[in-house]
């Protein structure tokens, strides 16, 4: 009798075991997989008021350039969905830049990505990682997303599509591919 029970005991925890991994693969098949090209419009201009990135801290007495080891800079670029600033806006690019490298070679990125646009609105995808500011294509890591984006992880890759140094005006390709549910 007492055999019989434990028994049942067994089986039905086995089933319940087999059930929740059934759930878990069907719900992990459910991944999807989202590639997408922004660009980023970034006005670096110091003094302009018009100005998306400025820097808010750095070593006393050096300059606060984008290459001098310890300047942070603060975000806020429009992201279009072509190179032309006047195609239609997307979302913004907030977040901070921070050179990190020693040499000045290297900025820390820690970006949100933030939908506004109707087919993604109110989700972002959270990048962050270690750009090498002179390289032709600078590859992060997604971290996160929320919204549409929810769970989200993969890559992103930063390509200076445009320079313009005397008007301090950039326009980033940011080129990400992500997983997510």
């Amino acid at each position: 009798m007492a055999t019989n029970i434990v028994l049942k005991r067994v089986t039905n925890l086995f089933l319940v075991l087999v059930l929740a991994t059934v759930t878990y693969l069907a719900k992990a098949a459910e991944l999807n997989e989202t590639q997408l090209s922004l660009y980023f419009q970034d006005i670096s201009a110091f003094g302009n008021p018009n100005a998306t990135v400025i820097p808010v801290a750095g070593i006393a007495g050096k300059a606060w350039t984008f290459t001098q080891f310890g300047t942070v800079f603060v975000t806020d670029d429009y992201i279009t969905e072509t190179s032309d600033p006047k195609s239609p806006e997307v979302g913004r690019a907030q977040g901070m830049y921070v050179t990190a490298g020693l040499d000045g070679l290297n900025s820390h990125v820690m970006i949100s990505i933030v939908f506004t646009n109707k087919e993604y609105n109110g989700s972002t995808i959270q990048i962050q990682g270690v750009s090498k500011q002179f390289e032709a294509v600078r590859e992060v890591a997604v971290v996160a997303g929320t919204g549409k984006f929810r769970f989200a992880r993969g890559y992103a890759t930063f390509e200076t599509y445009f320079l313009d140094i005397p008007a301090q005006y950039s326009v980033i390709r940011c080129n990400v591919t992500v997983q997510h549910y």
